[in-house]
């Protein structure tokens, strides 16, 4: 059986990098006095500069530097100047296998390191249970192993031994999760979750498959088809609160994995996979329908808008001529009044003097098809995609559950009386 990769070939390396800044270096290898006085007890400058290095290599990253490996440059140099002497001095350490067997032995006994056995094996992957409910990612679980390791003073295992405790330990959490996810589900939850396996009616996908469309275009009728696929996730009647039962990152990597399959891939698994994998998928299918849904609402409402304020501006354009010649009638119209009010004449005579009165009135009624409204608005045109937006406001309505603070308790009421209304007209 081939062994499972959970982490990247990078990732492996930086498990075991060394600190790459000074500070860092300064912080892990600094010695202290009674390091210094334990070092200083090795016969021979050689045996001191490898005893130290070796040191150094146990406490961080946790291992033993092995024969013709080469310390790390910028370690060996910080070791050097603390014990005085040059770096060259380390190419005289360890020509005896023996030499480093018995550092090995003084680090474990002076400083209680101790070499990993499989003893350790079962105690650090269930270590590793609470992160691994949380996460399956690798890296996270390998560098949190590696600081457990650390801590308790246990050299480090090879990188194989690693990536095997934190892929058991992702398997055996990912079983807690798939129980977890169907556990309280009865014989009728299954059935619909089976049947959504299914090919939908008159087409060649599977009810799964047509839940997880894009909407498309901005338009009633997409909206309306979204609202359907809504209909059909909240009839299957799943437990309320069952996306809060496991760890949101769990139930979000679940479900990017579910949208990449087809229903041949998830047949496949073993039940409680599947059944989860369908449940974390139909959770993030539900909230993702609802934003599309939203947002086709939002994107009709401003391309209505936008229409309006097209439509005013293009008939404003348009009549230009006319309501410069209003005013400019009504400019002499108005001087004729001021000056038969100066001079006393009859009002009426003046008006007819610069235009008929049938005239007059008939300019009225043009002026008023000029300029609609007041404040010259072009909100006032929004009306005319009532039609448009009637086709499934009632059935949005009706499927969105709103809810709101009490600050907005009398919109929530409003929306209350819409969709009674709505029934009323239906």
């Amino acid at each position: 059986m081939s062994r499972r990769t959970v982490l990247s070939s990078s990732e492996r390396k930086s498990l075991f990098a060394l600190p790459d800044n000074q500070k860092d270096l300064i912080q892990q290898y600094t010695f202290s006095e009674s390091d210094l006085s334990i070092i200083q007890q090795h016969r021979g400058a050689a045996n001191r500069m490898g005893f130290a290095v070796q040191l150094c290599y146990v406490r961080y990253p946790g291992i033993i530097l092995g024969v013709n490996e080469t310390p790390f440059p910028p370690l060996l140099s910080l070791v050097a100047e603390q014990l005085k002497m040059p770096t060259t001095i380390w190419n005289e350490y360890g020509k005896r296998d023996q030499t480093r067997r018995e550092h090995l032995s003084e680090l474990q006994s002076i400083f209680g390191f101790q070499t990993f056995s499989m003893a350790h094996y079962p105690s650090f992957v269930n270590g590793l249970a609470d992160l691994a409910w949380q996460t399956d990612k690798g890296i996270v679980l390998a560098s949190a192993l590696l600081q457990s390791f650390r801590s308790q003073r246990i050299l480090l295992p090879t990188i194989n031994v690693i990536e095997r405790i934190c892929a058991e330990a992702i398997t055996n959490a990912s079983r807690r999760v798939y129980s977890s996810l169907i556990e309280p589900l009865t014989k009728e939850h299954f059935q619909r979750l089976n049947a959504l396996l299914k090919l939908k009616a008159d087409t060649k996908i599977t009810i799964l498959a047509w839940l997880k469309e894009s909407p498309g275009a901005a338009k009633p009728r997409h909206i309306l088809e979204h609202i359907d696929r809504l209909k059909v996730i909240r009839n299957l009647d799943l437990p309320v609160g069952l996306d809060k039962i496991i760890h949101q990152n769990r139930l979000l990597k679940l479900a990017r994995e579910g949208r990449q399959m087809i229903a041949h891939d998830l047949s496949k698994f073993e039940p409680n996979r599947r059944y989860a994998t369908i449940i974390a998928l139909i959770s993030e299918t539900h909230a993702t329908v609802i934003d599309e849904i939203i947002e086709l609402h939002d994107r009709i409402m401003g391309s209505l808008f936008n229409r309006s304020k097209r439509n005013q501006e293009k008939h404003f354009q348009k009549s230009g001529k006319s309501i410069n010649e209003k005013l400019r009638l009504y400019y002499r119209i108005g001087n004729a009044l001021i000056e038969a009010k100066q001079n006393g004449s009859d009002p009426f005579t003046a008006v007819e003097s610069v235009i008929p009165w049938d005239a007059f009135t008939q300019s009225l009624t043009d002026t008023q098809k000029l300029a609609p409204t007041e404040d010259f608005d072009y909100l006032d045109r929004i009306k005319t995609g009532y039609s448009q937006i009637r086709r499934y406001s009632p059935a949005l309505l009706e499927i969105l559950q709103l809810k709101a603070n009490p600050a907005l308790k009398e919109l929530l009421e409003a929306v209350e009386i819409i969709k009674t209304m709505n029934t009323m007209l239906l």
